[in-house]
């Protein structure tokens, strides 16, 4: 009878020893599914943040490209004027001095506000042809020029910024 009852206080101290780790088994598997959990949300959180940033990014890559081409369009709008001021310069004789005197005011009020909104000249004359930025009108032979460089320029071309506004309308030369 003694052995029962050492068999009997034995298994409940089993029993005892075995409850704490019972417990112990689903809170350690609910604090790992909890840690797991924590760092799904905590990569997602870090994946949103940089979508959130590449998409401020863009947005503003895309707002800075529309008000460039706004510009664009505007600048391109006076360089007609431009041109027929020069012409005007060109055509007016040494007697009409007045008038030439206001066309010239015009003309560089003109080139000033094309300058103001970072407008520049394609300088041609002597460079060679460049489908990019000259659009050829006429080939002319000749000896005193290489194959395909610009030997004179029949309307200016203008960038603004990097962006190309308008091709210059050259001359290209060519070996006889």
């Amino acid at each position: 009878m003694q052995h029962i009852e050492h068999m009997a206080d034995q298994t409940v101290n089993e029993d005892h020893a075995s409850e704490p780790d019972a417990p112990d088994a689903p809170i350690d598997r609910e604090l790992d599914e909890l840690r797991r959990e924590r760092d799904a949300l905590q990569d997602r959180l870090l994946r949103t943040a940089a979508e959130f940033d590449n998409y401020r990014k863009r947005v503003d890559r895309d707002r800075r490209d529309v008000a460039e081409l706004a510009k664009a369009d505007a600048v391109q709008d006076l360089l007609p004027i431009v041109d027929n001021l020069e012409r005007a310069l060109q055509a007016a004789g040494s007697d009409a001095s007045s008038l030439r005197k206001g066309v010239e005011l015009i003309h560089l009020q003109m080139v000033d506000l094309l300058r103001k909104r970072n407008v520049t000249t394609l300088d041609v004359l002597g460079t060679d042809f460049d489908p990019n930025i000259h659009q050829a009108v006429a080939h002319e032979e000749s000896d005193a020029h290489r194959d395909g460089e610009v030997m004179e320029e029949l309307q200016r071309g203008y960038r603004l910024g990097d962006r190309l506004l308008r091709p210059a309308m050259v001359k290209v030369a060519k070996r006889p």
